[in-house]
């Protein structure tokens, strides 16, 4: 009776979106109902949109069009057609659906209550201030404009250089047309590249490799850390997120770098079969950055040895920072677990970072969030087994740890999903990037239980 109540004010709720209140109007959906809501119908709209005619020389089928819509509104970049078979309609709407998903759609709905005059519930204030990690509720206005300010500028300036590079090889049009895709699809992690083989012929260019990657770095640092380095002149410290998201992107790219050129100096698929030693540093750096939610690669992925391939799963299942366009558990989630192991066997009362001590509840967070995608990663891959019994169960895992993480890189068995594995693939992605956020949400609002138990002792380990 209890569930059949709720589900009707669901129904309820979802007729009458919107309703008055004394100082506005003011959504009736829950925020994870909001977002989860918003993200389907970006998909579905954005599958309409594929489906017809113009979006692409050969006509999609419709479990096509729903995988690149979301896909592209999830800013993984897998896709089971080359993005080069779209047309320049086709190419336009995936753009927009990189867009709208990479900065949040929440970020968005914020962004037209606001220009709107309309109030924001509190809960959708917490939401949206859980997605962009960020504590105050004084600057949201502030913060929303920073982070569609930043997000253009970055794109332009990206646009701009890579234009150097491919309005000489493409032409004036086609150059133009190829850099801002691809300056979009890298500021927001997507992982969307409209030349075919992907940026294989971009090894070596100096050009491409930095910007590219650099944009990775900007969009995956989280848009609280982006607003606070705007601000910052050097007199006043840095926040202790900012420090650790810093410090931690630099120390997981280098160390990575480091590994693949150990691991795959001498693999003749990979960056032994590159010819120059700054080729070889190139590509080790470009694969050491993408596996953190952007997507692209300049190397074949599917020959990289077994533990290469092991480390980019865990790069991609830990993701960016939060916040950002990219996904996954987020960096600060690792290093907080690494935090806690660390002061377990220090046998030390608190973990501590930076001379700062980290609370109880991010723990917690932590903990709950990280579970979360490990029992998400597992039921996944598990129903992929069901559904593609032939599969390499590595290129499986691969597959389902990259849809996670909305990271777009794969073994090259996309395409060759059947129809149920895509739509798990799909299900994947979509909780991949709503989840997180939905979860720290409850966690966030959790309110206080009205009875506490007495403790009991379970061993562990």
């Amino acid at each position: 009776m209890a569930r059949r109540e709720k589900n009707s004010r669901f129904r309820q709720r979802l007729a009458r979106p919107v309703r008055h209140a004394p100082h506005g109007w003011m959504p009736r959906l829950s925020p994870p109902e909001l977002l989860l809501l918003g993200f389907a119908l970006l998909s579905a709209l954005g599958t309409l949109l594929l489906l017809l005619p113009i979006a692409a020389h050969e006509p999609l089928r419709w479990h096509q069009a729903l995988f690149t819509a979301t896909s592209a509104v999830t800013v993984t970049g897998l896709t089971v057609t080359d993005t080069s078979t779209l047309t320049l309609f086709g190419q336009a709407v995936v753009l927009v659906l990189i867009q709208l998903g990479g900065l949040g759609f929440m970020t968005f709905a914020a962004l037209v209550l606001l220009l709107l005059g309309m109030r924001m519930p509190l809960q959708q204030q917490k939401l949206i201030r859980e997605s962009l990690d960020y504590s105050s509720f004084k600057d949201l206005r502030r913060l929303v404009l920073v982070v569609i300010s930043v997000a253009l500028i970055a794109e332009a300036g990206g646009t701009l250089v890579l234009a150097t590079t491919w309005v000489p090889e493409f032409g004036l049009q086609a150059g133009l047309w190829f850099s801002l895709f691809h300056a979009v699809s890298a500021f927001n992690n997507a992982g969307f590249a409209m030349l075919p083989g992907g940026l294989f012929n971009e090894v070596a260019n100096p050009q491409v490799n930095s910007v590219m990657s650099l944009l990775f770095i900007i969009g995956g640092l989280g848009f609280a850390v982006i607003a606070e380095l705007t601000q910052w002149r050097g007199r006043r410290r840095l926040s202790l997120h900012t420090k650790v998201m810093l410090s931690a992107t630099l120390g997981l790219t280098l160390s990575t770098m480091a590994a693949l050129l150990l691991l795959e100096w001498n693999n003749p698929a990979t960056l032994g079969g590159l010819d120059s030693i700054s080729a070889r540093l190139w590509a080790a750096w470009f694969q050491a950055v993408t596996p953190r939610s952007a997507g692209f690669s300049t190397v074949d992925i599917s020959a990289l040895t077994a533990p290469s391939t092991l480390l980019t799963m865990l790069l991609m299942f830990i993701g960016a920072g939060p916040g950002s366009t990219a996904s996954g558990i987020k960096v600060t989630t690792f290093v907080v677990l690494l935090l806690v192991a660390r002061a377990f066997v220090r046998s030390t009362a608190q973990p501590a970072i930076f001379g700062r001590a980290i609370s109880e509840q991010i723990v917690l967070k932590a903990v709950a969030v990280a579970l979360a995608g490990m029992l998400l990663v597992f039921t996944s891959l598990l129903a992929l087994t069901i559904t593609e019994p032939g599969k390499a169960f590595l290129d499986l895992a691969f597959e389902i740890v990259s849809a996670f993480g909305t990271v777009g890189l794969s073994r090259g068995i996309t395409d060759d999903l059947s129809v149920p594995g895509q739509l798990v693939v799909i299900v994947t992605m979509l909780l991949g990037r709503a989840g997180p956020i939905s979860l720290g949400y409850f966690i966030a609002t959790r309110k206080a239980g009205g009875i506490r138990y007495a403790e009991g002792q379970v061993h562990i380990g």
